[in-house]
């Protein structure tokens, strides 16, 4: 038996169905114990605890996941621990039919430890990324660049054209596997270097991941040829450097934007995980 909700993982097997159960009755009390915004309550990660907990598995690292989700999707710590007081009371009463009312006092120290950490990790690494630019390699911040995308976004529906008509997202990666330490680190600011070369005009230079640049730029007759121009230079920088000689040629996609602006953002989440 396989069940997809919205939002939601598969549930298979007996476990499946005691956590799409559990699943619901949370989502119901922490509903009702304040969570503001329903159709955002879903995530990945609220399936991995449901399903841990139905197995009766440990849950430290599936709510360390949900906090580290919850911190990235925008959510408050009080309202994070408020929906973890929830979970709480509905494992706690799991015979219990009917409304479950939730206590965030009760919550046990070892369930609010690895949430709470967790959020507190994720929403200072946003606040890192808050800066402009990134220090090392000089180039703009995901923060920035998602600034940056929603002024293009505003201008084509001014416009009434679509964004890809108008603009378009150059990803350069590399495979950073058989590099280590500083060299890594010195790795992705040669990538940022020859970007900034190639692309001098008013482009967008954004660095996303540990080995992922992204280049936000207008369509125009040149620009594959410049993406062209910029994996060679890239190329020829990390082959000139002895301890990078061995590392793989840069990959280099051109992504078309999507419509709508939140997936877009979406996609530059996509873009950095990868």
């Amino acid at each position: 038996m396989t069940v997809r909700e919205a939002g939601s993982r598969s549930y298979r097997g007996d476990a499946g169905g005691t956590a799409r159960l559990l699943r619901s009755r949370w989502r119901t009390a922490s509903i009702a114990a304040g969570w503001r915004f329903p159709s955002d309550w879903g995530l990945p990660e609220v399936d991995d605890v449901c399903l841990s907990a139905a197995r009766r598995t440990d849950l430290t690292a599936p709510l360390a996941g949900l906090g580290r989700a919850r911190a990235e999707s925008g959510a408050g710590l009080d309202e994070t621990l408020a929906d973890l007081a929830a979970l709480h009371a509905v494992l706690v009463h799991e015979d219990r039919d009917g409304l479950i009312a939730s206590d965030p006092d009760a919550t046990p120290t070892h369930m609010v430890r690895a949430t709470a950490l967790a959020w507190a990790d994720a929403a200072c690494g946003e606040l890192r990324n808050a800066e402009t630019t990134e220090n090392l390699t000089n180039l703009v911040t995901n923060a920035y660049l998602r600034t940056r995308l929603g002024e293009v976004y505003r201008q084509a529906a001014r416009d009434n054209v679509p964004v890809s008509d108008t603009h378009t997202l150059l990803v350069v990666t590399l495979d950073l596997t058989e590099m280590a330490g500083w060299t890594r680190l010195m790795a992705m600011v040669l990538v940022a270097d020859a970007l900034r070369e190639v692309f001098d005009g008013g482009e967008s230079i954004a660095i996303l991941g540990p080995s992922v640049a992204v280049v936000l730029a207008q369509r125009e007759p040149m620009f594959a040829d410049r993406a062209l121009n910029a994996g060679w230079l890239i190329t020829r920088r990390l082959s000139a450097d002895q301890q990078m000689e061995s590392g793989s040629r840069p990959h280099l996609r051109k992504e078309r934007l999507p419509d709508c602006e939140s997936e877009a953002r979406d996609l530059l989440q996509r873009i950095g995980r990868a």
